[in-house]
């Protein structure tokens, strides 16, 4: 049995998409998923699962949206990716609360860095199936816009770090 993650889209961020871990928890239990266990608030699950990255990916989107009424997107990546994602930050020396990995359901776009606007401080490098960004003077202040973020979905480099541990202790 193969260990995975799966990181909900605008869960619990900004006022939208209100959903209980606990809920989260249950739904992924209903679909057969074993061992699951979350990570904070913001939609990451960990579990176990002999089904493929594809179904997973679509047995949990069919449920959320039964759950929220509107369609909720889904990242899954495996013990292993994760722990990649993590291994291959680019930016390792700086502030890891302020770095962030997108995650994608494929590669970056081609034109990904010819379509970032505003970029000030920030660095930017494409990953496998994330996009890597540094927030040099922290997200709060940036005018960044990743037209590649509307279909992804970022967690910081501790969040990151946390469920690659995770994956690797199931």
């Amino acid at each position: 049995m193969a260990t995975w993650i799966a990181l909900l889209r605008a869960v619990n961020v900004g006022g939208t998409g209100k959903l209980p871990m606990s809920e989260l928890k249950a739904m992924c239990e209903e679909l057969g998923l074993a061992a699951v266990r979350t990570y904070i608030a913001s939609g990451n699950v960990v579990f176990s699962s002999r089904k493929s990255e594809a179904a997973i990916k679509s047995a949990i989107e069919k449920r959320l949206a039964d759950y929220a009424g509107k369609p909720v997107g889904v990242l899954v990546r495996s013990a292993e990716e994760m722990a990649q994602v993590a291994a291959k930050n680019p930016f390792p020396g700086l502030a890891p609360n302020r770095t962030l990995a997108l995650f994608l359901d494929r590669a970056p776009p081609a034109d990904t860095l010819a379509t970032i606007r505003n970029q000030k401080d920030e660095k930017i490098q494409l990953g496998k199936r994330e996009i890597y960004i540094h927030y040099g003077d922290g997200m709060a202040q940036s005018k960044l816009l990743v037209p590649a973020s509307k279909i992804g979905t970022a967690r910081n480099m501790n969040t990151v770090a946390v469920l690659a541990k995770m994956a690797a202790e199931l």
